[in-house]
C-alpha cells in the first residue's frame, strides 16, 4: 500500500516522458521531411483546381517549378513546399483550370484582326457598310481599310437588287468609302472583298483573266462585283501589296512584330497558352524564334509551315522542336487541295445544290502536293 502512490506517479511520470520523447521524435522525423522537400518557384492553394483527370477530378493547390506542374494535391501537400523565395497564390476559394489549347488557328490573323474590323456579328450588308464608312471618317485619304468577318448567308438584307449568286455587290461599300481602299475578307478566309479603289489598284476589271483555283465573280454585263473566291483573292490582294510597296522595309516589319504581340495578348486574355498555327511561312517562323528569344511570346505555338521552299533540305533545316524552353516547335506542312464551303469554295463530287453550274474549286497541284506529302 505504501508504495502505490510513488509506482502511480512514477507511472504517470513514465508515461508522460514517453509521450514526450515519441512527439519529439515525431516531429524530428517531420521536420527532416519537410527539410527534404524542395521549395517551389510557385505555389497555388486554396482553390478549386480542375485537373481533367478521372482519377482525381478536383484538388485545392498546384506545385509550379519552372515551367513545370510538380504537384497537384490538397493544401497540406502544395504548402509543404512553400519556401522563402517561393511565389504563393491564394485563390481565396477561386477557380483554377488548366489552359486551353487551340487545335487550328491562324496566329498573326488574330493581331491583325486586333487592328482591324471585325465584321464577325454583322447580320446586315448596311451595317458592314457603316463599319466601313467610320473607318474612313477615322483615315487619311488613300489609306487601306480592312477587316474579317463577313458572310453572306448572315446578311438580312441582300436580295436580287444587291448580290450576284447570293454574293453581295460592291456598290453600297464603294459608296461610303470613294478615296480608301477597303478589303474585306470572308469569315472562312477563303474569299475577299475589294471595294471600287481596291479594284482599281489591283488592276481587276471586266478583262481580268480568271485564275486558276479561284474565281472574280462577275454580274451579268461581266464587271467584278468585288468578290474574290479562294485563289482569286490573290488578285485584289495585290491592292493591298501595292500599298504595303509604299512603306519601309522597317514600317512594315514594326507592323508585322506589333500583330504578333496583339496576338499573344488576345489569345492569352481568353486563356489560351498553347496554340496550332495552321499556317506561316518562314520568315514569319524566324519573328516568332525572335519573339520568343525576346520574350514577346507569352503563348506556346505548334506551328505548320506553308508557302514556298517546301523541299527536303530547308524543311530539316527549319524543322524545330521545343525551342526557347519549349515555346516553338515546327514540325508539320500545310497544303489544301481545295477551299471552303462557306463561299463555295470547297471542292465537290457534285456541284452545290444552290449553285448548280459549281462544284467548287481544285487549289492546289495534286502532283506536287504528292511529291511534298512523300518527302
Amino acid at each position: 500500500m505504501p508504495h502505490r502512490p510513488f509506482s502511480i506517479v512514477f507511472s504517470l511520470r513514465f508515461t508522460f516522458f514517453l509521450i514526450i520523447a515519441f512527439t519529439w521524435l515525431a516531429s524530428g522525423v517531420g521536420c527532416n521531411a519537410a527539410n527534404d522537400v524542395k521549395p517551389a518557384s510557385m505555389v497555388i492553394y486554396n482553390g478549386k483546381v480542375i485537373t481533367v483527370d478521372d482519377t482525381m477530378p478536383e484538388a485545392s493547390g498546384i506545385v509550379i517549378n519552372g515551367d513545370r506542374i510538380d504537384l497537384v494535391g490538397s493544401n497540406i501537400e502544395v504548402e509543404a513546399h512553400i519556401g522563402p523565395e517561393t511565389k504563393v497564390i491564394d485563390l481565396q476559394g477561386n477557380l483554377a483550370i488548366p489552359g486551353f489549347i487551340e487545335g487550328h488557328g491562324h496566329f498573326m490573323g488574330i493581331g491583325s484582326n486586333v487592328l482591324n474590323l471585325d465584321l464577325l456579328d454583322a447580320t446586315s450588308w448596311q451595317g458592314v457598310a457603316d463599319m466601313v464608312a467610320t473607318a474612313v471618317a477615322e483615315a487619311q485619304p488613300g489609306q487601306l481599310i480592312e477587316g474579317r468577318g463577313w458572310h453572306q448567308e448572315k446578311m438580312e438584307d441582300l436580295d436580287e437588287s444587291n448580290t450576284v449568286r447570293g454574293f453581295p455587290t460592291h456598290d453600297a461599300i464603294s459608296e461610303v468609302s470613294r478615296e480608301n481602299p477597303v478589303i474585306l475578307r470572308h469569315a472562312s478566309g477563303h474569299a475577299t472583298f475589294g471595294n471600287a479603289y481596291a479594284m482599281e489598284l489591283a488592276s481587276v476589271d471586266r478583262n481580268t483573266m480568271q485564275p486558276e483555283g479561284g474565281e472574280i465573280i462577275l454580274n451579268n454585263n461581266g464587271e467584278p462585283i468585288g468578290v474574290f473566291v479562294e485563289r482569286a483573292s490573290s488578285v485584289i490582294n495585290r491592292a493591298r501589296r501595292n500599298m504595303e510597296s509604299r512603306m519601309t522595309d522597317d514600317d512594315r516589319s514594326a507592323r508585322t512584330w506589333h500583330e504578333m504581340e496583339l496576338a499573344s495578348q488576345e489569345v492569352i486574355s481568353k486563356g489560351i497558352t498553347s496554340f496550332q498555327d495552321a499556317g506561316s511561312g518562314w520568315s514569319t517562323i524566324e519573328m516568332f524564334k525572335r519573339g520568343v528569344d525576346e520574350d514577346a511570346l507569352q503563348v506556346r505555338l505548334w506551328v505548320m509551315v506553308r508557302g514556298e521552299n517546301l523541299d527536303a533540305e530547308t524543311l530539316k533545316a527549319g524543322r524545330l522542336i521545343g525551342y526557347g524552353n519549349h515555346m516553338l516547335t515546327v514540325r508539320a506542312i500545310k497544303l489544301a487541295i481545295d477551299g471552303a464551303l462557306g463561299p463555295r469554295g470547297a471542292w465537290l463530287l457534285e456541284p452545290y445544290s444552290d449553285e448548280p453550274t459549281s462544284s467548287g474549286h481544285n487549289t492546289g497541284d495534286l502532283v506536287e502536293i504528292e511529291a511534298t506529302a512523300n518527302l
